[in-house]
Order: C-alpha cells, then structure tokens, then sequence
C-alpha cells in the first residue's frame, strides 16, 4: 500500500468511526425534539450518512514478494533442487520442504561472491541448456539433466573450480540438502536423522517465520 493510499484509507476509516459517535452525541440533546416545531439551527450541518469506505485491490495496494532470484534463474534452481534432493517418503523432498524459496532468501542475505556463485551459476546452467537442448534448464528431463550435470561425477579436487556450473553444483549439493532436512515439513516427517549417520544439525530452524 503506497503512502497516499494508506493516508487514505485511514482517513476514511477515521471519518467512518467518528460519524455515528458525533450522531450519538447530538441525540440526547435533542431526545423528544419534533422536527416541525424545533428545527435544526441555522447553519448546523445535517445529519449524513457514513462516509463510504474506498476500497482497493490486492494488486493495487500491495507489491508481490520480490525474489532476489530473476524468474529463469529461480526455475533452475527449483528444477536443480528437485535432482538434487527428490523426495523419498515418508521424507520430503527439497520442493515439498520449500527448499528454492529458502535459499532465495539465504542467498540474498549472503556475500557478493555466493550471490555470484549462484547467479553466474544459474545463468550458465541455462545457457548450456539451451546450446544443448533447445530449451532452458527448468525443461530438461532426467538424461538431459544428468548430462548437464556431469561436473558431480568428477572427483573432488582442493581448488575452487573456474567453471560456473561446476561452482554452482559444489555450493548448490550441500545448501539444498541442509535447507531441506532442516526445515518444518522434514522435521514433521520423522524423527530427526542421528549426527552419527551423517545427518545435519538444525541449522534453518523456521527461516520465514
């Protein structure tokens, strides 16, 4: 809601609790008046009606969330999430524990270079898609998938890698996969997994609450 609307809105709401106590107040001065023989006195203001209430749509009053993510590189990401942590129930999946929508949160409370890691990663990942397939990384099915994320299978090496994707891919397995084992839907599903089998400590309790 702009300012002026919201200036507006409370002016008329303010109007519309104020008219029928100003009513209230002027009956019993005039409780058993006849209207024939004591009229109102010159110049008082009539009695009206509540001010309407000027109401406004969703769309004009208020902005939709603003991701930090642009649409093709959060579809990515959202499609990435999924191969990277699908569900297996009775576990959630990365989609089904809101895992892309917290890391674009996280990632825009992060510094510049993992804002760039993902970004630069995302926007390369859907470049090659479109080289290869003709269509952008959201679209790909499970092999194409698989072939554009061959930087997984290659061994770990100490240095940080120079290829976009590859970065991404490094940041973007661990991220996914704590943001979903900590999160509410995961927690609900079960028993927490032990440290000592591999799983996380709670590290993103309730993010978006």
């Amino acid at each position: 809601m702009t300012g002026i609307k919201r200036r507006r809105f409370l002016n008329t709401v303010a109007a519309a609790t104020a008219a029928p106590a100003l009513v209230a107040q002027d009956q019993p001065r005039r409780r058993g008046a006849n209207p024939d023989r004591d009229p109102a006195p010159a110049g008082a203001p009539a009695a009206t009606a509540t001010p309407p209430l000027r109401v406004h749509t969703t769309d004009e009053v208020a902005a939709p969330a603003k991701r930090f993510f642009a649409a093709a590189q959060m579809a990515a990401l959202t499609r990435l999430a999924d191969i990277l942590a699908p569900a297996a129930p009775p576990r959630p999946g990365a989609l089904e524990a809101g895992a892309p929508e917290f890391l674009d949160f996280l990632i825009s409370q992060s510094d510049t270079k993992r804002q760039q890691t993902y970004r630069n990663g995302l926007d390369a990942l859907n470049k090659a898609s479109q080289r290869r397939f003709a269509k952008p990384f959201a679209d790909v099915d499970t092999e194409q998938a698989a072939e554009l994320l061959a930087p997984l299978r290659e061994p770990w090496k100490p240095e940080p890698p120079t290829d976009p994707i590859a970065a991404l891919l490094i940041a973007a397995k661990a991220d996914v996969r704590t943001a979903t084992v900590n999160s509410r839907e995961y927690a609900a599903s079960g028993p927490a997994p032990s440290s000592r089998r591999g799983g996380f400590g709670r590290l993103y309790w309730y993010p978006l609450d």
